[in-house]
């Protein structure tokens, strides 16, 4: 097994194992009997590896999309979308962006990098966010990730006092806006370059976003920039 492994160069699982083992040594061996001491000498097919299963996490709390696809606002910090989307870099490496977007002027309001996907990440993305509400109480649209459905996340929605509200479940049209800034900045940044360490990956999506807020003019905010365009209203 050991060496028709390294012939093949891994690609054989145990059902092509055990077929070309048979005609080697003319006798019926049992699959059963060569996935087991595959096992055993830890052979393992490179290919159509099974995917782990995770057990879908039970949210905590859940509320209704009152945002409900209504993606414009009549004032700054009216109404916020936000979300957490993958890259990668390196050979394998994967790191995490969670940001806030207003849908006033589509400006990114607060962003975080990390190298987990976890409660920490996205709470420190609202902190940033409201630092400097000054009293103002906007609505705050999410999907139903776990760290948007648990407990910490509510409490620090209510002490804001602000709005929240969720896609359905299987609906990431309900949270288009953002998913748009995700295609956008990977299409116009991250797919065009390969990025070998989480420092530049880092730096690549900080000059990216630093563009889109001040640089990148929008006809849907009359040929301004996200920022512009909110200093206007001011």
């Amino acid at each position: 097994m050991k060496i028709l492994h390294i012939q093949m160069k891994g690609i054989f699982g145990y059902r092509q194992m055990t077929l070309h083992l048979n005609r080697k040594f003319n006798k019926p061996l049992n699959h059963k009997r060569i996935y087991r001491l595959m096992k055993v000498a830890q052979l393992r097919s490179v290919i159509r590896v099974k995917k782990k299963r995770y057990k879908r996490s039970i949210p905590q709390y859940v509320t209704e999309n009152i945002l409900n696809r209504e993606f414009t606002a009549n004032k700054p910090n009216e109404k916020w979308v936000t979300d957490v989307t993958e890259f990668k870099y390196g050979s394998s490496q994967k790191a995490y962006l969670s940001a806030i977007r207003d849908l006033y002027d589509g400006s990114i309001i607060s962003y975080v990098l990390g190298h987990s996907n976890n409660n920490e990440l996205v709470f420190d993305t609202l902190d940033l966010a409201t630092k400097h509400l000054k009293g103002k109480e906007p609505l705050i649209h999410s999907d139903r990730g776990y760290q948007y459905t648990s407990y910490g996340f509510k409490s620090r929605i209510k002490k804001l006092k602000m709005t929240h509200s969720m896609s359905r479940v299987g609906r990431c049209i309900d949270n288009g806006p953002m998913e748009s800034f995700w295609g956008t900045l990977k299409c116009e940044k991250y797919y065009l370059h390969k990025f070998m360490t989480y420092e530049e990956l880092s730096n690549a999506i900080t000059e990216y976003i630093h563009f889109y807020n001040h640089n990148r003019y929008q006809k849907r905010l009359n040929g301004y920039s996200p920022m512009e365009y909110r200093a206007i209203a001011a």
